[in-house]
């Protein structure tokens, strides 16, 4: 447990922690070890009544200096200025950066939103324009398999959206195929084969469009019939889909077996591994994860977290293991939308996971002196941090959940490393 300290009391070797603001200090973190005489009188110059001292990571402290003459006092007052002025040249360079990082994240939205609309747009068109439909559902696929089949790394992004009735299908529709195609890319198919399964698994879903409203509207849990209605969509989108002769015949598999299971347990057919279409496999691996995030009513929502690991755990069976591995590797340790506290004791999200350094994600950090959307965006690497562990957000005071807003709808934008 830390110990409060007087700051006139600091020793090099201490290692404490800033009771202020990131803001309202020259360094990068508020925990740190002492390293120089430099260090601690910036600390007292800072007038604080206390630090927090923990005595279980403090090295020796080497001997207490000796008394300097005057002149060595005015010398050591010039460098600890210096080093202050250093520190807080670094830390600007930081801020900026962050500043940098979140106009990428804002271009990633802005061009997530077009590709929503895009698909807003299509869905609307499938049954009076189904030829313009299927168009356009080509062109915008093909638009993000020529980017996810390239040799270089990836940024996954996550994207807070809001929930209203019936886009949440399209979100979900959006989220599968993105899912989907980076699966199929570290499965070393084609450019043509990710366009497909991507096209695939932007339909997957489209037989619920012949269900009743007051179903897929409903809040309260499904009733056994009603449920049973519901798992007729897989049947119905592959019938509205043999009816398209523009709608590519190999997508089709998907649309009738994203729900089914490894084992037989799933349906419409209860078929087994080696009877499921590859690419209905692959699309069944991402289905299965982003409904475990977005549950149906009266089912527990998970984080993207805890519902990989709930996969791992608990459906490892059901999943065929190739697709299910690969999945977890490619949403990383702490995939995005994770709540984690980092080593300096600050609370953030992972908004960003990087296909070359996987354990090395963007985070959006709490402070409560900065304005959620100046919120700082740090990186583990560039910033010296780690994670320390995750976190529920039935862990966290109000105010932090409010600000990081970790949403009860997550989607995913892909994007080449910048």
């Amino acid at each position: 447990m830390p110990e409060k300290l007087s700051p006139t009391k600091l020793r090099v070797g201490h290692a404490i922690k800033l009771p202020l603001s990131w803001l309202q200090h020259p360094f990068m973190s508020n925990k740190l070890v002492i390293e120089n005489q430099h260090q601690i009188r910036i600390i007292q110059s800072l007038k604080l009544e206390y630090v927090y001292l923990y005595p279980d990571k403090s090295l020796a402290a080497p001997p207490e200096p000796k008394p300097a003459s005057n002149e060595e006092v005015l010398r050591q007052i010039d460098e600890a200025a210096e080093y202050r002025a250093t520190l807080q040249q670094k830390k600007s360079a930081r801020i900026e950066a962050s500043k940098m990082r979140r106009r990428s994240i804002q271009k990633t939205e802005k061009a997530f939103n077009q590709s929503f609309k895009q698909l807003h747009s299509l869905m609307k068109k499938l049954g009076s324009q189904p030829v313009t439909a299927i168009e356009e559902a080509s062109q915008l696929t093909a638009q993000m398999a020529e980017l996810i089949a390239r040799p270089d790394a990836l940024s996954l992004h996550m994207i807070a959206t809001a929930q209203k009735d019936q886009e949440n299908l399209y979100y979900h529709a959006l989220n599968v195929s993105t899912l989907s195609m980076m699966l199929a890319k570290n499965l070393q198919l084609t450019e043509q084969q990710i366009q497909l399964v991507g096209f695939g698994a932007l339909f997957h879903d489209i037989g619920k469009l012949r269900l009743p409203s007051q179903i897929m509207r409903k809040q309260q849990p499904l009733t056994k019939p009603e449920q049973n209605l519901l798992n007729l969509h897989t049947q119905y989108g592959a019938e509205l889909a043999e009816r398209l002769s523009v709608f590519p015949s190999e997508a089709i598999p998907i649309l009738m077996q994203h729900h089914e299971y490894a084992d037989g347990s799933g349906f419409p057919r209860g078929l087994k591994e080696q009877d499921i279409d590859p690419l209905a496999k692959i699309v069944m691996v991402a289905n299965t994860f982003d409904n475990l995030c977005h549950p149906g009513p009266g089912q527990a929502t998970r984080s993207p977290h805890t519902a990989l690991s709930y996969m791992y755990r608990k459906m490892r069976q059901q999943l065929p293991e190739t697709e299910l591995k690969l999945l977890i590797k490619q949403m990383g340790v702490y995939p995005p939308g994770t709540l984690v506290q980092l080593s300096d004791d600050r609370i953030g999200m992972v908004i960003t996971v990087n296909s070359d350094a996987l354990l090395q994600p963007n985070i959006m950090v709490y402070e409560a002196d900065i304005p959620r959307l100046e919120a700082p965006i740090l990186t583990l690497t560039e910033d010296d941090l780690a994670i320390e562990k995750v976190l529920k957000p039935q862990q966290l005071p109000a105010q932090v959940l409010d600000y990081l807003n970790p949403c009860a709808q997550i989607s995913y934008h892909v994007q080449g490393k910048q």
